[in-house]
């Protein structure tokens, strides 16, 4: 019997990984939602979803697997929603960047019989200087030497714990195992940071004294940095997953500031050797950091050390050879 994937959120994330199952010529039914139309049928048009479903709750009926690839604040809104009618076995994951308030929530919202796990992705680095976003980003490799950080609660059934990394395989990546704490103070300093920092640029510069001038000067360095700023929907949602790991966040936004400061004094005291010794550690650990990510050594060291045989048909088999599944098909 066909497992069917169920992808909420068709943006770059979520047709990413429409596209690389279907690379990896999963043998999947893969149902697209998106609360804008015309990205739905986009995504489908691309090849990512086998069919869109415009009704949420229809959209996960039948789902054995259920992504919801949506910024923060729209993930609890639907995950009330889509929780009446998700069918006992079927396993949730989400792409988030704040995985103890999506655990919270998932713990809370969802019925018992389901399973969730966190996701997390760190794309393919030949993209890490893409300027393209949306569902026109979608690419099958985007995921392709990358890791998915992956949070799997505690109590988790191995069964769902194997099927959450063969599904990180077969998008390309190689599962990382952490903690929904530690996740977070990761990406409050990899993910939120880059684009509060943006937002602080802007604050400091847009309609300051002598932008009149400035803004038909501002180049390359100019709008690189303020890109980091995501488009409005995501900005909520950066501005709602802040305050939700605001410990984290207020931590790495200190540790920002007091950079800032160091780098301010150095340069108020005219300390040249200082302040180049300074900058030129810094571009030193910027170009080491892209090294490392183009060279992904860490990948093997991070991978499963057994492979397992065949992840297609390790899928199928969790599905159909499962109980969680005997027990959804019963219902039927």
């Amino acid at each position: 019997m066909t497992v069917q994937i169920t992808i909420i959120g068709l943006g770059q994330i979520g047709a990413s990984m429409g596209l690389a199952l279907k690379a990896h010529n999963v043998d999947a039914h893969i149902i697209g939602h998106d609360k804008e139309i015309s990205i739905a049928k986009d995504a489908q048009k691309l090849g990512a979803v086998d069919d869109v479903k415009y009704n949420l709750p229809a959209s996960v009926l039948d789902a054995n697997i259920v992504i919801l690839a949506l910024p923060f604040n729209g993930i609890k809104e639907t995950l009330k929603i889509i929780a009446p009618d998700l069918q006992e076995g079927t396993l949730l994951f989400d792409t988030a960047p704040s995985k103890v308030t999506v655990a919270a929530w998932a713990k809370e919202l969802i019925p018992a019989g389901r399973f969730y796990v966190g996701l997390a992705p760190a794309i393919n680095p030949e993209y890490l200087h893409g300027t393209e976003i949306g569902v026109q980003a979608a690419r099958a490799d985007l995921f392709d030497r990358g890791l998915f950080a992956v949070n799997v609660p505690v109590g988790t059934p191995q069964n769902v714990f194997e099927l959450a990394m063969g599904l990180v395989s077969l998008l390309g990546a190689v599962p990382l195992l952490m903690d929904s704490t530690e996740a977070d103070g990761l990406f409050a300093a990899i993910h939120m940071l880059p684009q509060l920092a943006a937002s602080a640029l802007l604050d400091a510069t847009v309609d300051r004294p002598g932008w009149h001038e400035a803004r038909k000067l501002a180049g390359r360095s100019y709008a690189s940095v303020t890109s980091g700023l995501p488009s409005h929907d995501e900005a909520l949602s950066l501005g709602d997953s802040a305050l939700e790991n605001r410990e984290n966040v207020v931590r790495v936004i200190n540790g920002y500031i007091s950079s800032l400061l160091k780098l301010r004094d150095v340069i108020e005291d005219g300390d040249r050797d200082a302040l180049l010794q300074q900058l030129e550690a810094n571009l030193s650990g910027r170009l080491r950091w892209i090294n490392e990510r183009h060279a992904a050594d860490w990948l093997q060291r991070d991978a499963a050390p057994a492979e397992l045989p065949n992840l297609k048909d390790r899928m199928k088999q969790l599905f159909i050879g499962s109980r969680m599944f005997e027990r959804a098909k019963s219902r039927k």
